[in-house]
């Protein structure tokens, strides 16, 4: 029990605080520079009818009707999101990372987390693979970058602020 509490304990706190200050990052994209950021709302539409309708793929989920809760869900997904990152890079790197983090493998795991929107959420929420399918898909893959690199930044950061716990 102890081996899990030593694992799942860093990751937690690097997942939440990781994921807060790339919410805090966006925020500040938004209100700086006029950047459209992430409809967390949207994602737990899309989460919601996968597990309580068994339906992940929409033409458009900006279309599907919207479920109780959405907004809840889909911040709840993100931040639960954030802390299993955060645990595949203490996989990835052992948990001694966490006590003297770097920033090379944080930032390549929170690049090689683009896979998840562009093959998986992206296409399912009716946007198609690597958003092909919006007005502009250059902007929104730059933005998708963008936000997935600031969250391998904030994964360092958190663990700069986590490892004196540690």
């Amino acid at each position: 029990m102890s081996q899990l509490l030593d694992f799942a304990v860093p990751a937690l706190l690097i997942g939440v605080l990781a994921t807060a200050l790339a919410d805090l990052c966006a925020l500040l994209q938004k209100r700086v520079l006029g950047m459209q950021v992430a409809n967390w709302p949207l994602v737990g539409r899309w989460f919601g009818y996968i597990f309580l309708k068994g339906q992940w793929r929409h033409a458009s989920i900006a279309r599907a009707p919207a479920l109780a809760g959405e907004g809840l869900i889909g911040w709840g997904a993100h931040y639960l999101i954030g802390v299993l990152y955060a645990g595949l890079l203490l996989a990835l790197c052992g948990i001694d990372w966490a006590a003297s983090p770097s920033l090379l493998p944080a930032l390549a795991v929170g690049l090689g987390t683009l896979v998840a929107p562009f093959l998986l959420m992206q296409p399912g929420m009716g946007l198609g693979v690597a958003a092909s399918n919006t007005p502009q898909p250059n902007a929104a893959r730059l933005r998708s970058v963008l936000a997935h690199g600031i969250f391998g930044l904030s994964l360092y950061v958190a663990a700069q602020l986590v490892a004196p716990l540690i």
